[in-house]
């Protein structure tokens, strides 16, 4: 679980340095094609995504830890670290060019299938 700490952790890196990037422009009311655009809409999104993710993984180490669980997490720690990736890389990638929406299932299947499987690993112990 400590890979989940990790990628919660630079996720939380990522998502301050995105919001101080996206900072730098924000104001402009033209930027990325107006407040309400398909590319500013992702951008905010991807934003969001490394810190909503990085709490999951950061809930999902704690939560180990704290039930005292140590086998039959591999899998959903995988699936959470690639969904921390996966979700703002595919955001910022559909800003550029919308056809790459068509992956947002990538990220969302696998944070999805992390969750139910640890979920799963919490009922039976």
């Amino acid at each position: 679980m400590s890979a989940n700490l990790y990628a919660a952790w630079i996720g939380f890196l990522a998502g301050g340095l995105a919001g101080v990037v996206t900072g730098l422009f924000f104001h402009r009311e033209d930027w990325l094609g107006g407040y309400g655009s398909w590319p500013r809409r992702m951008v905010r999104l991807a934003h969001v995504a490394f810190f909503g993710i990085g709490i999951l993984n950061l809930a999902f180490a704690l939560t180990a830890r704290a039930l005292g669980l140590a086998g039959g997490l591999r899998l959903a720690s995988a699936l959470l670290i690639v969904g921390a990736v996966a979700m703002p890389l595919v955001c910022y990638l559909s800003a550029y060019r919308r056809p790459f929406r068509h992956l947002f299932a990538v990220p969302a299947l696998s944070v999805t299938a992390g969750v139910a499987l640890f979920l799963a690993r919490i009922v039976r112990p």
